[in-house]
């Protein structure tokens, strides 16, 4: 059965918009478990602009289920995730002017440095995922650093308008999940997936892992999180 990973960064970031102490990221967090979320995923980034340290230490006390924790390759977070531990860590591009993540990790241009990265967590016990485009180069790097997963970015399938266009973003999705699926890695996918568009990449053959964030926490400002929770699981559920 496929995992969904539900990431309350956006939790924080409301929270930061006043600069407060609510919502908390760690409330969020246990009404998505209670939604049935497999994981927890949160992005401790340089800036700290949403998540901080003191939520992911929270988190780690406190989360059930899997902590993801998303991350750049850069040696201040790979020390707080080692002593943190999350059960897994997926390493993703990170721009101080960029609003989100805006593209998979360019792994071919710094394999030395995220090889190097992908062991130093994996010897702290920690699972290592990448977050890669559907790009057969950065694909192909991306397992010969030794990692664990590969979470395809699935932003320009989201943002693709016009039948085509789906088709071919889509189709892009497929042919790295079966590059990922023969390398023997675990194959997740993440980043712009909605209540709308979640289904075909949810039947991608051997898909295991969904992270998704915004369109949850934006559904649950007005349904409830535990109920938008719920209702994301079911329509993976129902889709195998």
């Amino acid at each position: 059965m496929i995992e969904l990973g539900v990431n309350i960064d956006h939790v924080a970031t409301l929270r930061q918009a006043r600069r407060t102490v609510e919502p908390d990221p760690i409330w969020g967090a246990v009404l998505s478990e209670l939604g049935g979320a497999d994981g927890i995923t949160v992005h401790l980034r340089e800036d700290r602009r949403h998540i901080n340290d003191r939520d992911v230490s929270l988190l780690r006390e406190t989360v059930r289920c899997k902590l993801n924790m998303e991350m750049a390759a850069v040696d201040e977070i790979v020390k707080i995730a080692c002593k943190i531990k999350p059960d897994q860590a997926t390493l993703v591009p990170e721009r101080r002017e960029e609003v989100t993540t805006e593209g998979g990790l360019n792994v071919a241009e710094q394999f030395g440095n995220v090889q190097k990265i992908v062991k130093r967590l994996q010897d702290s016990g920690i699972v290592v995922s990448l977050f890669l485009d559907p790009d057969l180069r950065q694909i192909e790097s991306g397992i010969k650093t030794g990692c664990d997963a590969i979470e395809i970015h699935t932003g320009k399938y989201a943002l693709a308008r016009g039948q085509k266009d789906v088709s071919e973003e889509i189709t892009r999705i497929i042919e790295a999940g079966k590059i990922i699926n023969d390398s023997g890695l675990r194959l997740h996918a993440g980043h712009g997936l909605t209540y709308h568009n979640v289904e075909p990449i949810v039947k991608i053959p051997k898909m295991l892992e969904l992270n998704i964030g915004h369109s949850i926490i934006s559904r649950a400002i007005m349904v409830g999180l535990k109920k938008a929770v719920r209702e994301m699981k079911q329509i993976l559920n129902s889709c195998k």
